[in-house]
């Protein structure tokens, strides 16, 4: 009898609570620098207080803010702790690479629902991030918790990361490699993102929020596009905290996602 089949069903389950899921990614500190933050969200108690309070599924975050937030997502939303990461410090030609920023048993320690950790396919440091993928994989197995793949095409060979082939094909490689959830990009389109969901074989996708969409509401047809198109849902950063209402734009992607609002319907929820 493998308990930790159970135990990664159950943990699953509180992270896409009605089969479908919204996961607040806060790890932009560290990817990304503070610089992307609005000066009043420097803090990372003011966000997370906000969108902890706005019913987000999960919060997705390295180690240490984890740690420092505990108290405000505790009880109210799970966890994911994401064990690789890379700062913009490093030489351009090294930001293809992924460091280790953390271990499955910190989540553990944690209280975690899941670990998460980013490949880059096409990297040419892909065999460097796949070796620390399936130590993280063959860790969260012996403790039942979930692995989200950051799936990501970046590489010098890449022209488009966004083609839908080339999203397709990191997708393919993740589930090959024993993603549980997947997060990847959109492909510009319910019909293509439809493929994408397809080439998963049944393993949830999750939609990258990406860059800030010019008009919110763009944002939001965005992921009712991946909701029609079999997708699971969204792991979004910027595209809440960069907006004035934080706590309103969560609440609007919740309601696309797990009430099939319309964008028209559930961007009021960011304007008030």
């Amino acid at each position: 009898m493998s308990y930790s089949i159970a135990g990664k069903h159950l943990r699953l389950k509180r992270i896409l609570p009605t089969g479908r899921g919204v996961v607040f990614a806060f790890d932009h500190g560290v990817e990304h620098g503070p610089g992307d933050f609005p000066r009043e969200y420097l803090d990372p108690r003011v966000i997370i207080g906000k969108v902890v309070e706005a019913g987000v599924d999960a919060v997705m975050m390295l180690p240490g803010a984890a740690f420092i937030t505990r108290d405000l997502w505790a009880g109210r939303a799970s966890l994911i702790v994401k064990v690789t990461s890379k700062t913009n410090l490093r030489p351009e030609d090294g930001r293809l690479l992924q460091s280790v920023f953390g271990h499955v048993e910190d989540a553990v320690a944690l209280g975690a629902e899941a670990v998460a950790a980013t490949v880059y396919w096409g990297s040419q440091y892909e065999d460097a991030m796949l070796r620390q993928w399936f130590e993280v994989k063959r860790q969260a197995e012996r403790y039942g918790y979930p692995c989200l793949q950051l799936s990501y095409p970046r590489g010098p060979a890449i022209k488009n990361m966004y083609d839908v082939e080339v999203v397709k094909y990191g997708v393919r490689a993740a589930i090959e490699s024993g993603a549980d959830l997947i997060k990847t990009y959109y492909t510009g389109s319910l019909e293509s993102f439809r493929e994408v969901v397809e080439a998963a074989a049944g393993i949830p996708v999750l939609m990258s929020g990406g860059a800030v969409r010019e008009r919110f509401i763009d944002f939001l047809r965005d992921v009712e596009n991946v909701v029609k198109a079999g997708g699971r849902g969204v792991v979004v950063g910027r595209n809440v905290f960069r907006h004035r209402n934080p706590a309103g734009a969560m609440k609007a992607v919740m309601k696309v996602v797990h009430e099939d609002a319309s964008p028209e319907e559930a961007v009021k929820y960011a304007e008030q």
